[in-house]
């Protein structure tokens, strides 16, 4: 289909960016950034490269984008399971982790995303800046979580401590997140998830495996 030929879409501007935001991040994936050009991103969402620059002012400004969503969208799965209603704060934090730690999060398209955006972290400020605000969302609501969990144990902990142990459990999922992206078929269902309750567990004191909500 040529430029010309592509039709005109009248879906609203906030789902058309999002349109094209996800055609580019397939084409990363797939391809590295470097791959993903205004021409393939236009092509792959089937409209003119015209409407790209419409809303994005460059492939840098659309890149940018693209990795926001992604990041932010990795946190608000994890955030994103129900709890029943009155449950405890031992059991929303096992489901935090839990959640980080088992699909749609862990998945191997998400892991080779996050990959090959590296560079373009370390080289772009804005990118940089887009790193460091998604990493404090996930960190801080972990924290937030944390920091419940140990009050309703009777524990008791400094600001200073729960920032700690929330950076040092973020790490543990991080990890686990990737391996398990990277390596699928190296775990056993449910394993990543349970290791992760057990070191998440081990590190704030908290015995979090006994929640029910173990996948």
């Amino acid at each position: 289909m040529t430029q010309a030929q592509r039709k005109f879409r009248r879906e609203p501007a906030e789902q058309r960016k999002e349109a094209l935001i996800v055609a580019a991040l397939a084409l990363i994936a797939e391809h590295g950034v470097r791959g993903a050009t205004v021409r393939a991103i236009a092509d792959r969402a089937d409209v003119t490269q015209g409407l790209i620059r419409h809303y994005f002012s460059s492939k840098e400004d659309l890149i940018s984008a693209a990795y926001a969503y992604h990041m932010s969208r990795m946190t608000n799965l994890t955030a994103a399971p129900d709890v029943p209603e009155g449950a405890s704060a031992r059991t929303r934090l096992a489901v935090f982790v839990t959640a980080g730690l088992s699909p749609p999060v862990v998945d191997p398209a998400s892991v080779s995303l996050w990959a090959s955006f590296l560079n373009k972290v370390r080289e772009d400020a804005r990118m940089r800046k887009i790193h460091e605000q998604t990493y404090h969302d996930f960190r801080d609501r972990l924290e937030g979580l944390i920091a419940k969990a140990l009050t309703e144990a009777g524990i008791a902990a400094t600001p200073a401590r729960h920032r700690q142990l929330a950076i040092a459990c973020n790490a543990v999922i991080d990890g686990l997140w990737m391996e398990g992206g990277a390596l699928p078929g190296a775990f056993e269902p449910g394993e990543l998830p349970e290791i992760g309750l057990q070191s998440v567990g081990a590190i704030i004191g908290i015995d979090l495996r006994e929640t029910g909500h173990m996948t």
